[in-house]
């Protein structure tokens, strides 16, 4: 399908479904998976100290509170948790979001009986502000680049982790069906952090972010992804860093079932790094294939409609709804 726009560049990047679908990842450093299961260690180690607040409100059957918890380095981090206002709770679910951060929980969930954690990661819009961490996406997505050990996305990725720890500490029933939804930063953060936790037990990625990256910094795009690429431009050797926060290489290590949303036409996240993710996923994958992703147009409430009900479907068969 194709979208009238006024960007300079072609957001379907002169793919179609089939061409996407031949995208590969990249292998990753040899020590990738040694870097990630120390920062998951660490992050296991950590007392989460979790608070669940009063009652913030009650919509459609839905309790919202607020939610503390601690994550690694000691930054503490702020959001939501929302559950069944009949109290039967049988699943769990951690929520990530878009970069830009969050100002409230999603009430309209794709599993029943669920209780929900929404973190605001680290330095993230509302409740995720961290001292020095930038706010804005163009500038919070090069935060800590010059290493892998300063790199924002690493603290992201434990800020999911810690997250599930706070949850099925604060609500028990969860732990034995825990799962994760993220979109665009939270797919692309959840695809890093979902091969080396165990607890997780499904995750819907949509239009997943961070996926080959020497791919994406050839791509013109709009928003976070467009100071990656002014960056590596004048630093290349930032490509050292960001092999080890790559989304497409991570997925290769997930066996999970996984479902991704990707779109055929993107500006701000191209649709190969989008596939590329859901190709090198190495357990159950599923694909729905978005129009488009990052852009208002002309169906775009039906597209949604049509993504929440292939969720409802997907955590039906993997979580037993």
């Amino acid at each position: 399908m194709a979208f009238a726009h006024d960007f300079p560049f072609d957001p379907a990047y002169g793919h179609d479904v089939e061409r996407l679908l031949e995208v590969g990842a990249p292998a990753g450093p040899p020590d990738f998976d040694e870097f990630w299961r120390g920062l998951a260690g660490a992050a296991a180690q950590v007392d989460v100290a979790a608070e669940l607040g009063p009652v913030e409100g009650e919509v459609g059957g839905v309790r919202i509170h607020s939610v503390g918890f601690t994550s690694l380095g000691g930054v503490r981090i702020g959001g939501w948790l929302t559950l069944p206002a009949d109290g039967v709770v049988e699943h769990g679910l951690v929520v990530g979001h878009g970069y830009g951060g969050r100002g409230e929980p999603d009430i309209r969930l794709p599993l029943d009986r669920v209780a929900a954690i929404f973190p605001c990661l680290r330095g993230m819009w509302r409740r995720g502000r961290v001292p020095g961490i930038p706010e804005v996406a163009a500038e919070h997505v090069l935060h800590g680049i010059e290493s892998r050990e300063t790199y924002v996305h690493g603290g992201c990725a434990a800020d999911v982790w810690c997250a599930a720890t706070a949850l099925t500490t604060l609500i028990p029933e969860t732990a034995g069906s825990l799962g994760y939804l993220g979109s665009s930063f939270g797919g692309g953060i959840g695809a890093l952090a979902l091969p080396w936790d165990r607890r997780f037990a499904a995750a819907h990625l949509d239009v997943p972010s961070f996926g080959n990256h020497p791919l994406r910094v050839t791509l013109p795009c709009v928003g976070s992804g467009d100071a990656v690429t002014a960056r590596h431009r004048r630093h290349p050797e930032v490509l050292d860093v960001l092999a080890y926060f790559d989304a497409a290489t991570a997925a290769s290590r997930i066996t999970m079932p996984v479902q991704v949303g990707a779109a055929l036409f993107d500006p701000a996240v191209p649709p190969p790094g989008q596939f590329a993710v859901y190709n090198a996923l190495g357990g159950d994958k599923r694909l729905h294939v978005l129009p488009a992703g990052h852009f208002p147009h002309k169906g775009e409430a039906e597209a949604g409609e049509a993504l929440f009900a292939a969720q409802r479907e997907f955590f039906a068969s993997v979580m037993g709804e």
